[in-house]
C-alpha cells in the first residue's frame, strides 16, 4: 500500500523551527514534501503573485526534510507545489506550525490558514497549525504531535470538499492541557490604529499598535485557548452570508438597474 503524501506549508519561512518540527513528527506517518516561502510571510492573507516570476530553489535541511523555498507567498507555494513540483497530488496539505495564534479575525490576515485554504481550493484536505506563543524559543513538540495525529485522523476521514481544520494549541506544558475542543471561528477583534514616529533623519512613517479585543462566546477558538484547550475549527472559504442573502430576496435589486 503507497504511503500518503503530505504537503508542508507555512508562512513563516521554509527555515522556521515550526515547520521543521512539523516535518519531523508528521514524516511518521507520510511521505513528507516541504513547499514553503523562501523568506517570512506572515499576515500576507491570501495573496497569489501575479505580476512577477516566480522562483522556486530545492532545499533540504536534512535526509528528511527535502522540498522547495518560493519566492512567493504561502498561497504561491501550495498552488505551485500541487501544479508543477510534486510529482504526484498530495493526500494531505498541513501548513504550520505557526509562532502565534490563528484564531477569530486573525484567520482572515494570517498566511498559515491561506496555505491550508489553497489546499483545500484545490480540493485537497488541509490543516493549519499554529501555536499560541511568539517566543522563538517555544517548545513546538506538542503541538507536532498533535499534528500528526489529527493529521492520521483526517488522512483515514477526509473532510467535506472546499473545507480546512484551522488547529490553535495553547503555549502550555502537555500536563496542563485541558483537552481538545471543537469550535467555531470567534469574534475576537484588533481595536488598532497606527502610531506616526520619526525616523533618525526627521521623516515621519507609521507603526500599527492596538489591543485584542476578546470574543466570550463559549463555543469561540478564543475561549477554548483561555481554558487551555487545543482548539479544532473547521472553516470553508465560502464567504456568502446565508441570512442576509436570503434577506435581500426582498430588496427589488432586480430593478435597481432600470432608469429613473
Amino acid at each position: 500500500m503507497k504511503r500518503p503524501l503530505i504537503l508542508v506549508s507555512n508562512d513563516d519561512g521554509y527555515d522556521s523551527p515550526g515547520i521543521y518540527a512539523l516535518v519531523m513528527s508528521l514524516r511518521r506517518i507520510a511521505n513528507v514534501v516541504v513547499v514553503a516561502p523562501a523568506t517570512q510571510q506572515s499576515a500576507v492573507g491570501h495573496a497569489i503573485t501575479v505580476q512577477t516570476p516566480l522562483r522556486a530553489r530545492p532545499i533540504e535541511r536534512g535526509a528528511h526534510f527535502t522540498g522547495w523555498a518560493v519566492e512567493g507567498t504561502p498561497a504561491d507555494s501550495v498552488k505551485l507545489g500541487v501544479s508543477t513540483l510534486l510529482k504526484r497530488k498530495p493526500d494531505l496539505v498541513v501548513s504550520g506550525i505557526n509562532h502565534g495564534m490563528n484564531t477569530s479575525i486573525n484567520v482572515i490576515y494570517s498566511g498559515t490558514v491561506s496555505a491550508a485554504t489553497e489546499g483545500a481550493v484545490l480540493g485537497i484536505p488541509a490543516i493549519a497549525m499554529s501555536l499560541a506563543s511568539h517566543s522563538l524559543k517555544a517548545d513546538m513538540s506538542g503541538a507536532a504531535t498533535f499534528a500528526r495525529k489529527i493529521a492520521a485522523e483526517v488522512l483515514k476521514r477526509g473532510l467535506p470538499k472546499g473545507t480546512l481544520l484551522n488547529v490553535n494549541v495553547p503555549d502550555v506544558p502537555a500536563e496542563k492541557l485541558a483537552g481538545v475542543a471543537v469550535t467555531k471561528q470567534g469574534r475576537s477583534w484588533w481595536d488598532d490604529g497606527f502610531e506616526t514616529r520619526r525616523d533618525p533623519v526627521g521623516r515621519d512613517y507609521y507603526w500599527l499598535v492596538g489591543k485584542y479585543v476578546w470574543d466570550d462566546n463559549p463555543l469561540a477558538d478564543d475561549v477554548a485557548l483561555q481554558k487551555n484547550m487545543i482548539s479544532v475549527t473547521p472553516l470553508h472559504y465560502s464567504l456568502t452570508d446565508d441570512q442576509l442573502f436570503s434577506d435581500m430576496q426582498s430588496w427589488n435589486i432586480g430593478k435597481l438597474h432600470k432608469p429613473r
